[in-house]
């Protein structure tokens, strides 16, 4: 009896293996293949070792440098977004999904909290189109990674200029984009995080940098991105597995490139080796992964949010909201603190342009005949006369006079040939100037050549004696 009861303890024991292998197998960190959400860390957000360390881990090419720079596109007058649908085929499957081109960075993308400002610190739950719409993003999807229970963003995360969280220097792949216009991928300590020389005014996490200029960086992130992603034993599943995906990189040009591709955890979309290949071959410098799965949605303006995932059908919104944090935003030209010069400044995103100037950055005085707040007055001057651009005021042309120009005569081409001009008027004074200059110039050397002597013989006049009876 107590041999079969060992036996089926055995059993027991053989079948509980059996199930943690198969469930740490076909789920990031635990979760069943029909949540289709990529969790590549079951506590925490990546590896908390040092920065030291990363620089240990990464090849010896690189040297010390843990992270890429690179001037960010400022072509202003490039459309702000360009997508295009892709349909990609790879051995045995067929997979789709948007690439979306973006100019002016600096001016045009923002990382935005689920639902509004305070979303992260609040847990917020919303949806990338419900984010959308609040924020007037032309093009949006999902950003960086959260806890899929508690809805907390993870990560660094800088939304506009607000830092929202600071990771502690947790090393995992981050795109920032800097005060400067800098776009920066790759590994950041907790220092570089918080410099405010040349701070962040956006800045997300990811997990494995993608390519690093130009090559397939996924091994080597393996090895920066390594520690405590090893406790699970799914990070190679999280990077080998079919699945739909989120990655954001740049261009030779400093175009920001955002990539979605629709797919089911397991069953379709590509790898994070198939999707660095295709990024390659399109021309991306550095890029990033972000978060997948069921995560991965698309937005563009006036559409309906694309839900790659079978879990985000209309009876499973619940578990939509839940499966989106923070979201890149596509958004009209604005400005930065910095932007807009000395005769504007910055009000919610906008240059509010000083009376008398216009232009996105206020450098430019209002067009000829306008005048006043938003160059929207028109000039009241008359006969030729022009106006100035802050206050209106008149300055008239030859001839008129008043305070709108509006008295005096006009003069006939023969008429006018009677005046001197303001040339000659000028010419004529300081040549009359001149020789009153030299002529004290004269008179002041003459003085100076008489002596006393001659002064006094000039002042009297030589008489003889006469003798007198």
């Amino acid at each position: 009896m107590g041999t079969r009861r060992g036996d089926v303890g055995l059993s027991w024991l053989l079948l509980c293996l059996f199930c943690r292998l198969w469930t740490s197998r076909s789920s990031a960190c635990g979760a069943s293949m029909t949540d289709d959400v990529l969790r590549p860390y079951t506590d925490g957000h990546g590896p908390r070792h040092s920065h030291r360390y990363v620089r240990d881990c990464q090849p010896r090419v690189h040297g010390n440098r843990t992270h890429e720079s690179f001037p960010a596109s400022n072509q202003s007058d490039s459309p702000l977004a360009e997508t295009k649908l892709v349909v990609h085929k790879l051995p045995g499957r067929v997979v789709s999904g948007h690439f979306t081109v973006v100019s002016e960075p600096l001016r045009t993308l923002s990382v935005l909290e689920p639902g509004h400002p305070g979303g992260c610190n609040s847990s917020r739950l919303a949806t990338v189109q419900e984010t959308t719409e609040a924020a007037g993003c032309i093009v949006a999807l999902n950003g960086g990674f959260f806890n899929t229970v508690t809805g907390q963003c993870l990560g660094n995360l800088v939304s506009d200029g607000r830092m929202v969280r600071d990771s502690g220097g947790v090393q995992n792949a981050q795109f920032g984009i800097k005060k400067d216009g800098t776009l920066v991928f790759g590994y950041l300590s907790q220092d570089e995080v918080l410099d405010q020389s040349n701070p962040f005014v956006q800045l997300v996490s990811g997990v494995v940098w993608l390519l690093r200029n130009g090559e397939v960086y996924v091994e080597s992130s393996l090895e920066a991105e390594c520690d405590k992603t090893q406790e699970t034993g799914a990070f190679r599943y999280f990077t080998d597995v079919l699945s739909a995906r989120t990655v954001l990189g740049h261009d030779a040009e400093g175009r920001v490139i955002l990539f979605q591709v629709d797919g089911q955890t397991g069953v379709t979309g590509m790898s994070l080796w198939e999707t660095a290949d295709f990024l390659k071959s399109h021309g991306v410098i550095n890029a990033i992964n972000l978060d997948g799965g069921g995560s991965s949605t698309f937005v563009s303006k006036g559409s309906l949010a694309n839900y790659p995932s079978d879990t985000c059908k209309a009876d499973n919104r619940w578990r939509c909201a839940r499966a989106v944090s923070t979201v890149l935003c596509v958004h009209p030209r604005r400005c930065q603190l910095s932007d807009c010069g000395p005769h504007g400044v910055c009000d919610d995103g906008v240059c509010v342009c000083d009376v008398g100037w216009r232009g996105e950055n206020c450098s430019q005085e209002c067009l000829p005949g306008f005048y006043g707040e938003s160059c929207n007055q028109t000039c009241a001057c008359m006969n030729g006369g022009s106006c100035h651009h802050v206050h209106g005021g008149c300055s008239c042309a030859p001839g008129f006079y008043g305070k709108n120009c509006e008295d005096g005569r006009s003069l006939t081409k023969e008429q006018e040939n009677q005046y001197l001009t303001e040339a000659t008027w000028l010419m004529l004074t300081i040549i009359l100037s001149l020789l009153l200059l030299l002529s004290l110039l004269v008179l002041a050397a003459w003085l100076c050549r008489r002596s006393p002597a001659t002064d006094l013989r000039a002042s009297y006049s030589y008489l003889p004696l006469i003798t007198t009876d």
